[in-house]
């Protein structure tokens, strides 16, 4: 599905490939200020979550610090840094209590679906398996639910299904299935299937998440987004991405019409101690006044970072951001989808 380790090079600032309907392109090259990533990381000391691009205190971050060694660590930071710059500013993730009862709520969608024998998943025929339980980092591959805020009325749902028998901890094969339900009856109004979605490997899927940005394509028509994130455990190759997807409700219909943009990438090859190279892209989608087929243009803007951190005559682990390169993108409907350049295109599953 993934490269198991380094990054795709096509996410390196000099690959410029504009196809696939962009226009408007332009890079502005700018620098970072003295000190770059280094000096934000060394003001603190922080706990970084590159995967899920949150940050917070850690009360065990001192004892941490006093059992690596100091290149260590900064290298350590300084990816997990450029890990978080990476991320998009990230919805508000879908609330808990947005589902209510999560095993209810499948088992009204999915009337077929039988407990489990441990209790803990339905089970639909042959294999597929559907927790009954929220997704968390506990907890992966469980039912999300967000309100969609431009229609209160309704609960987005995203359950993914989950193929037991070609499935292990090593990767998972499966679809997802959202649904569009109606928060007062329970009653589902619009589902569509996505398969191959919830498919991962070395590039382990670690949390979906809605996005309900004001993605106004219509007058009559709105969008939601889906957001995948997914990232590999390996210290020398680093490598996560986030993915967007966007979905219309046009005509009593659900449908995709975005189908798998970057909108946050970070990878590179290091030491694992302090020298490497490292870049990272970052995505904002802007609803354009312009129209094709009856929806509006998105204009996508994307930033573009690079950093070769080295051990300096000291011994001190030093941060060397590149030029930070911007460019800007408009989407255009053809009828059927926007279409974007290659270069901004998620990995598929295999």
């Amino acid at each position: 599905m993934h490269p198991a380790g380094g990054a795709d090079d096509r996410r390196h600032p000099d690959h410029r490939q504009n196809d696939g309907g962009s226009v408007d392109t332009k890079a502005v090259d700018t620098k970072w200020p003295p000190g770059g990533f280094l000096r934000l990381l060394t003001s603190t000391t922080l706990r970084l979550d590159v995967i899920s691009g949150r940050f917070g205190r850690s009360p065990s971050a001192k004892s941490a610090k006093s059992k690596m060694s100091e290149p260590s660590m900064r290298i350590v930071l300084c990816t997990a840094f450029l890990g978080l710059a990476a991320a998009s500013l990230s919805p508000a993730a879908a609330a808990a209590d947005d589902c209510g009862d999560a095993a209810a709520l499948v088992q009204q969608a999915y009337p077929k679906a039988q407990k489990s024998a441990d209790g803990a998943s339905f089970t639909l025929e042959p294999h597929t398996s559907i927790a009954q339980t929220l997704w968390d980092g506990d907890a992966p591959f469980g039912v999300v639910c967000k309100i969609w805020p431009a229609h209160d009325d309704l609960l987005l749902v995203a359950v993914p299904l989950i193929d037991s028998s070609q499935s292990s901890d090593d990767g998972h094969v499966g679809d997802v299935e959202l649904l569009v339900v109606d928060r007062k009856s329970r009653q589902v109004r619009q589902r569509l299937l996505q398969p191959g979605l919830m498919t991962d490997d070395a590039v382990g899927i670690r949390e979906i998440d809605f996005d309900t940005g004001r993605y106004r394509l219509a007058p009559d028509v709105g969008a939601f987004g889906l957001r995948i994130d997914m990232a590999n455990h390996s210290q020398p190759n680093p490598f996560s991405e986030t993915d967007l997807r966007l979905y219309a409700l046009d005509g009593g219909a659900l449908r995709l019409v975005l189908d798998g943009i970057i909108v946050a990438g970070f990878g590179g090859e290091g030491d694992t101690n302090c020298a490497g190279s490292f870049q990272s892209n970052r995505v904002s989608l802007a609803m354009s006044p312009a129209r094709h087929h009856g929806y509006h243009d998105i204009t996508v803007f994307e930033r573009l970072d690079t950093d070769n951190p080295s051990v300096d005559k000291n011994g001190e682990c030093q941060s060397h951001p590149g030029r930070s390169m911007k460019r800007t993108y408009r989407l255009r409907y053809d009828g059927r989808r926007y279409q974007f350049p290659a270069g901004l295109k998620a990995l598929e599953p295999e």
